[in-house]
């Protein structure tokens, strides 16, 4: 347990919770205790259940650092990148269990899953970067073409359309959406099934099926957001 997430491990189902007491801002130190709580679900072989606090699965990167702290921001947006293409490509069932609002960067979270619950009440879901002045990253448009409806792909990319949780199944952020208060438990069930699947062959499908997809956004990440030499 950290003060920004908790990991558990409950037989073949990981849970990463994210709650930094606000938003879940994906910050700098948000996003390194994310790649280390995979690094431990890998590690454990396990199906991971990434969740939220109650009405923010995520509000995105840390606006924070793009204002006050611009040295850090390559960091930070790599980190980012990076969680995307490790959670897209990761050998085993990526769920993650949206209880609320997922805005920007966390909405590429939702993107990169395998599969994706959310509530339904009045939440926003999407990307709303060129409303706030951001140009989108590379990454997140290759990680869009690939993932969302190919009619809502310009509303989204484009045009920062906001949707809510019914509206975001149909555009591609989400597969379904419960009550609040069902969310644990279809989540659980989801789990289950998820872990039934073949280990090796889920891995080996995943990679194959979404080879290309996986190249253009590597391919898309060192070209914006190189590692430090």
């Amino acid at each position: 347990m950290s003060d920004l997430l908790t990991y558990s491990r409950d037989e073949r189902v990981a849970s990463i919770t994210l709650d930094d007491g606000k938003v879940n801002a994906l910050s700098i130190p948000m996003l390194r205790e994310l790649h280390a709580a995979l690094d431990q679900a890998e590690a454990d072989g396990a199906v991971v259940v990434l969740g939220g606090r109650e009405g923010y699965f995520s509000a995105g990167f840390d606006l924070r650092v793009f204002r006050e702290e611009p040295e850090h921001l390559l960091e930070m947006l790599r980190l980012g990148a990076t969680l995307c293409e490790r959670l897209l490509s990761f050998p085993t069932p990526v769920l993650a269990a949206c209880g609320g609002h997922a805005i920007a960067a966390g909405s590429f979270l939702l993107l990169a899953a395998d599969a994706r619950i959310g509530v339904d009440g009045s939440f926003k879901i999407g990307m709303n970067e060129v409303q706030i002045g951001l140009t989108m990253p590379l990454f997140v448009v290759e990680l869009a073409r690939y993932r969302l409806a190919p009619a809502h792909f310009d509303r989204a990319v484009v045009s920062a359309v906001m949707y809510e949780p019914e509206d975001a199944v149909t555009a591609g952020f989400l597969d379904r959406v419960v009550a609040p208060a069902d969310l644990a438990e279809a989540s659980a069930a989801a789990a289950a099934e998820l872990a039934g699947l073949n280990a090796e062959a889920h891995a080996a499908t995943k990679l194959r099926a979404r080879g290309a997809a996986l190249a253009a956004i590597r391919e898309a990440i060192d070209a914006e957001f190189p590692a430090p030499s």
